[in-house]
């Protein structure tokens, strides 16, 4: 399902009333170093604000779409840095968690223009190449943005429909 241009956003409409910025009941960011251990973080602070907002019950889908699109956004969106430097240079990748009443949306900005290409490996047991699979099965629906101005890059999101009572 995921989607660039002008239908990028379509799924976050799909079924549902249109998204008002204004109506978002909860929302929450966190800026993340430039390494791997980048992933727990981002799962930590997945935790703690699902916890918050009473949607601990979601953890394990949205953890799992936060921890590839994390993992991608490092990988993929990053300028190459020597592996001696570990990757520590400042952070351009930024998890978003935004909660409507009746969906959860998850974000992550990277520096990267690219757009996330969904590779069909074929195998399912290959260690890399899975990730936007999973998004696509673990969630409602994702896609990406490009951003403009002064912070560039795109955003890439993923979508969860919450039931009434979440």
């Amino acid at each position: 399902m995921g989607t660039n241009g002008s239908t990028m956003l379509q799924p976050l409409r799909q079924g549902l009333p249109p998204l008002d910025p204004s109506a978002v009941c909860d929302a929450a960011s966190c800026a993340l170093p430039a390494r791997y251990e980048a992933v727990r973080e981002a799962r930590q602070f997945t935790r703690t604000t699902l916890d918050q907002w009473n949607l601990g019950d979601r953890f394990d889908d949205v953890c799992l779409v936060v921890s590839e699109l994390v993992t991608n956004a490092l990988r993929h969106a990053l300028p190459e840095v020597p592996a001696a430097c570990g990757r520590e240079q400042g952070s351009s990748v930024r998890l978003h968690l935004m909660h409507w009443t009746e969906r959860l949306v998850c974000g992550v900005r990277d520096p990267s223009q690219d757009s996330p290409v969904a590779r069909d490996t074929g195998d399912f047991s290959a260690e890399s190449g899975r990730g936007l699979f999973l998004v696509d099965s673990f969630s409602d629906g994702w896609g990406w943005h490009p951003l403009a101005g002064t912070l560039g890059g795109k955003v890439v999101w993923a979508l969860f429909r919450l039931r009434a009572t979440d």
